[in-house]
Parts: structure tokens; C-alpha cells; sequence
């Protein structure tokens, strides 16, 4: 079964294909010209299905399985933020690194070293008869300070329960097995295989 991903995020496909390996995996920048989609849901859960459904939409196929995932990371002391604004925390069109020292630096000014956080991921799987979202969730610390170069996004600064490194120092095989993402990818391969 082909299973086009809704995204161009070069980090998100490379553990989309390692934990989807019975799949054929391919990003839907393979196939088309990018384009943008407007999230503009109010959860992760609205704004995956609003990526899979324009991808899905704009493939024009009925054989396909578009999956796409939203993501982020909330911290406590924050009062939740930056949530569904983590990819664009800094701005739109940050970088990776923009948005991880403006979220350590959000964190100093409140006066902490450290706060209790969480990932989320949603991942949306449509299909010509269905529309399905998953969700998976990784607890933890968020850190003022970035430590170790393993990973993307916001995983130098979060440390998660019951560890002392952060994910940007865990080797990637621990990553996968508390991944927020590999959760709901579990829970998204249950969904693929009643497709098939």
C-alpha cells in the first residue's frame, strides 16, 4: 500500500518510514510541487486532517492513503504554549533553532530552569471512504538549555519522564520507544491494516 505523507519536514519522514517499514513511504513533494495549506484548526488533530485532506484533495486519486501529523510541544509554565504554534513558535518560517531558543528563553523569564511539558502528535489518515486521527503523547521536562545534536525540533531542551538526558542525547532506538509519534504511529498501523 502507497502511503503519501503530508509533509516535506525532512526529520518527520525519515520516522514515518522507519516506523512504518511494510510501507511503501513517500512525501507528497515526490509527486506534486509543494503548496501551502493554511492550518488554521484550533488542535493538532483539525490542522493534521486539514493537511491530509489537501493533499488528498490535490493528488486526485481514489487509491491513495494520505496520512499526515500535527505536532507540538506544551510547556506548564507557559500555560500550555506555544501547543499548535511549536513549528511556527518564532514566527513563521522560523527554523528549527529560532523556535528552540525563543521557547528557552520563555521559560528563563518566568523564572524557572525547568518545566513539566508535553509532546502531542496527531496523525490523520484519509482515504477515499474514511477519516481517522490517532493521538500519542510523551511526558516530560522542558530545560533552558539545548543539550546534544540527535533529533529535530524542540528535542535538545526536553528530557523525558524517568530519564536524564534529553532527546538530542538519547540514542535514537530509546527516542523511538517514547516517541509521541511512534505512539500514534502504533496506533495509526492498527487503521492501515483494516484499509487494506
Amino acid at each position: 500500500m502507497k502511503l503519501v505523507l503530508a509533509t516535506s519536514n525532512k526529520g518527520k519522514v525519515r520516522e514515518f518510514k522507519e516506523l512504518c517499514e511494510a510501507f511503501e513511504v513517500i512525501p507528497y513533494t515526490e509527486l506534486m510541487e509543494p503548496f501551502e495549506i493554511i492550518e488554521d484548526g484550533d488542535t493538532f488533530a483539525k490542522n493534521a486532517l486539514i493537511k491530509a485532506r489537501a493533499v488528498y484533495d490535490a493528488l486526485g486519486e481514489d487509491d491513495v492513503v494520505v496520512m499526515a501529523d500535527d505536532s507540538g510541544i506544551s510547556v506548564d509554565a507557559l500555560g500550555g504554549e506555544p501547543g499548535i504554534y511549536s513549528a511556527r513558535y518564532a514566527g513563521v518560517g522560523a527554523s528549527d533553532k529560532e523556535n528552540l531558543y525563543k521557547l528557552i528563553d520563555a521559560i528563563k523569564e518566568k523564572g524557572v530552569k525547568f518545566s513539566g511539558a508535553h509532546y502531542t502528535a496527531a496523525i490523520a489518515i484519509v482515504t477515499k471512504n474514511k477519516e481517522r486521527v490517532v493521538h500519542g503523547w510523551m511526558y516530560g521536562d522542558a530545560i533552558t538549555e539545548a543539550r546534544g545534536d540527535k533529533g529535530f525540533g524542540y528535542d535538545p531542551m526536553f528530557i523525558p519522564k524517568g530519564y536524564d538526558k534529553t532527546l538530542g542525547e538519547l540514542n535514537n532506538n530509546v527516542k523511538k520507544e517514547l516517541s509521541h509519534r511512534s505512539k500514534a504511529l502504533k496506533l495509526a498501523k492498527v487503521v492501515l491494516q483494516t484499509l487494506e
